[in-house]
């Protein structure tokens, strides 16, 4: 797993330090202590969780192990896995606060309007590079509008988001009249296929995404300035960091991450969607469960790839064992209060 610098954090208490004659040794506290193995027990509780949740589907189900449904989990974790690496991506920038921090609640309805593009421009007899192209462009005018919003404009980006995403909802059902436009062409047949070793080609395009992103996020100097700005805003200000072109840069990504996820939808689906909105709870629920998956409990690429898997399990499974998909959401409901309640609290003890 790549190192995960998501945010400068304090040194753990058992870090070493250095030692001077005549000076006693620092000794951990009992509140540090105690804040260390609350960091440890949630991280460790998170990959047991997930054990767990294997073992039951594994034991309910005798076809959840099968390689059919296994490749089945991955292709359908890669829409909702690009769009909440976009979206850590500007939680990272803005900061984790859930009110004032980076969020893009426009992500789903981005996704659905860059599919209907592309499905589009495909029944109008274009190639699929142009289709492609238009699809990206598309996620990434979104993104800047965001951008604008938040950083030239100043409005809160939870209300920023929230009113594009209703406009992007509107110009989708304008632009297919509330209808599915089919799309099948070559290259679009080929991303819904299977590639080597039988694994969807979905699934190649999920971890290619996000180690690339990870690379640059968690391995260049760029993607440390983004930490910082997300971390310390005013010290990255400071610094002479332009924080408001990070901030809409990571907007711009987001964007961008929506096209891409728009083309792998209309690959999955054969077209475009009129359920695109249902997806922005997984999608969430993926980028906030995300660092408890990761190394210091903080945002990362990493941390949101194991997130998109796990979600992909719980959903998965739960259509194997016929359970209402209301019970699923509220699943996905409960995981979001527990993992912001959790990670709130931790937070407030190291203050």
């Amino acid at each position: 797993m790549l190192a995960e610098t998501a945010f400068v954090t304090p040194a753990t208490p058992y870090a070493a330090t250095p030692y001077h004659p005549g000076e006693e040794a620092a000794v951990p506290t009992r509140s540090q202590i105690g804040l260390h193995a609350a960091k440890l027990g949630l991280q460790g509780g998170a990959f047991a969780v997930f054990a767990l949740v294997l073992l039951i589907f594994a034991l309910s189900s005798p076809i959840f192990l099968s390689p059919f449904n296994l490749g089945n989990i991955l292709a359908q974790s890669a829409i909702s896995g690009v769009l909440a690496i976009g979206l850590t991506v500007v939680i990272i920038a803005g900061g984790g606060n859930v009110v004032t921090g980076g969020i893009d609640l426009s992500l789903a309805a981005n996704m659905g309007l860059s599919a209907a593009v592309y499905a589009s421009l495909s029944q109008a007899g274009q190639p699929d590079a142009v289709a492609a192209g238009a699809a990206l462009a598309t996620g990434l005018v979104i993104g800047a509008v965001n951008a604008v919003a938040v950083t030239r404009f100043a409005i809160v980006p939870l209300l920023a988001t929230l009113a594009v995403m209703n406009i992007v909802g509107g110009l989708e059902l304008v632009l297919t009249q509330n209808t599915v436009i089919p799309a099948v062409t070559p290259f679009l047949e080929t991303l819904s296929g299977a590639g080597p070793l039988g694994v969807p080609v979905l699934a190649y395009g999920l971890i290619g995404f996000a180690l690339v992103t990870a690379l640059a996020v968690q391995a260049t100097p760029l993607g440390l300035r983004l930490q910082a700005v997300g971390s310390f805003p005013e010290a990255a200000r400071a610094s002479g960091l332009a924080v408001n072109r990070f901030v809409a840069g990571s907007f711009l990504f987001s964007g961008l991450s929506g096209g891409l996820a728009g083309i792998l939808s209309a690959a999955y689906l054969s077209g475009s969607t009129t359920g695109a909105g249902e997806l922005l709870l997984p999608v969430v629920v993926t980028a906030l469960l995300g660092p408890v998956f990761s190394r210091r409990l903080v945002p990362s690429i990493t941390g949101t790839l194991l997130s998109a898997l796990f979600v992909g399990v719980l959903i998965n499974g739960f259509q194997l064992l016929n359970l209402s998909s209301t019970l699923v959401s509220g699943i996905q409901g409960l995981l979001i209060l527990l993992v912001v309640s959790a990670t709130t609290l931790l937070k407030r003890k190291e203050g």
